[in-house]
């Protein structure tokens, strides 16, 4: 996988070959002031760093990479050295997280065949986290989908054996992850962990707790379909992040959602799919059957203070469907949404602020 700093002929390749992005946006520059701290430190940890009273004036600067499967996008008024950080930090979440780099935390766990496995702070952090989520949805979510995940291959529109698949099934369960201090057990040998629906959204909060302690106090981390802002734009007014068309793939924007220091996740059956014998299959699993998810919706988006609730939440709407998603959005405080039906229908939650376009 390619990582680091992008040239801008490098992005360009990359752009025409990455996964359609779930969410757009119009950007403005933030203010920062002093160093950020260690990439690899513990997210849990004291801040290290300090902001002064007085904070330094800057031009307004991006970095750009290629992670996580993603093009990843973070755009400061700052030092060129703070985005350095950034993309770095970056880096070490893909090297302790990512299924597919053998010698990371979750590849070591998952070739381990239930042996216990000493990881970072952070991926404790993570899968701790994460079985929340997978307890909240009953399993609609679950980061043991590694089983099933692993034998699909979107990138090369690979289908996996009915057999090979229902055999996978059995060995996703969230339940069988067992945590104690820094050490990781998959009480079932054939098991694997896959970060991938939940990474994004923890990362995203990571960056912006890194920026809001080294003093920014406005921002915007954009990570595929996971944009985050901190604060608002430099002239007060809120940020508009679009949400993308599911039926258009020129990247047509229905919707635009106002953010002021807040999350917006979309997850779209476009983002990763393909057709073979007359069938289309999409990325979005259920962990139950192992199969591309059967739904009367093609995106989901949540918005929540907290980048990893919209990973965690907008995964399970698919399985409930447009009624009990939408019913399930407005029973919880703290988030909202919209979703898309598949004949283009938008609806939101009662509180969403979105304006469709």
């Amino acid at each position: 996988m390619t990582q680091g700093i992008l040239s801008r002929r490098e992005l360009g390749r990359l752009l025409a070959g990455a996964c359609t992005c779930g969410a757009a946006s119009l950007v403005a520059g933030c203010g920062v002031s002093g160093p950020l701290a260690n990439p690899g430190a513990d997210p849990t940890a004291e801040p290290t760093t300090k902001s002064t009273s007085k904070a330094a004036s800057y031009d307004q600067i991006s970095t750009t990479l290629f992670a996580f499967d993603t093009v990843v996008t973070i755009t400061a008024s700052c030092g060129q050295e703070t985005l350095d950080v950034l993309a770095q930090r970056c880096q070490y979440f893909e090297s302790i997280f990512s299924r597919t780099i053998a010698t990371s935390d979750i590849g070591r766990i998952n070739t381990a065949a239930g042996a216990s496995v000493q990881v970072a702070a952070e991926t404790i952090d993570i899968l701790d986290k994460a079985l929340a989520y997978c307890a909240e949805s009953g399993g609609m979510f679950d980061i043991t989908i590694g089983a099933v995940s692993s034998l699909w291959d979107f990138h090369e529109g690979v289908v996996p054996a009915d057999e090979a698949l229902n055999e996978a099934a059995h060995h996703v369960d969230y339940t069988k992850v067992q945590l104690d201090g820094n050490t990781v057990t998959l009480q079932d040998p054939a098991a694997k962990l896959d970060l991938g629906g939940i990474a994004k959204g923890y990362i995203a909060d990571d960056l912006c707790r890194m920026l809001a302690e080294a003093g920014c106090t406005s921002g915007f981390v954009n990570l595929g379909g996971n944009v985050k802002t901190l604060g608002t734009k430099p002239d007060g007014s809120p940020w508009h992040v679009g949400i993308q068309d599911p039926n258009d793939k020129t990247g047509k924007v229905v919707a635009a959602v106002y953010s002021q220091g807040t999350s917006v996740v979309t997850s779209g059956l476009y983002e990763r799919q393909f057709s073979k014998d007359g069938k289309t299959y999409w990325h979005i699993l259920d962990p139950r059957t192992g199969r591309p998810v059967q739904t009367d919706l093609v995106s989901a988006t949540i918005v929540s203070e907290a980048s990893i609730d919209g990973d965690g939440y907008t995964k399970p709407l698919f399985m409930m469907g447009h009624d009990a998603a939408l019913e399930w959005i407005n029973a919880h405080d703290g988030i909202e949404g919209l979703v898309v039906s598949a004949d283009g229908t938008i609806t939101q939650s009662d509180g969403c602020n979105a304006s469709l376009l």
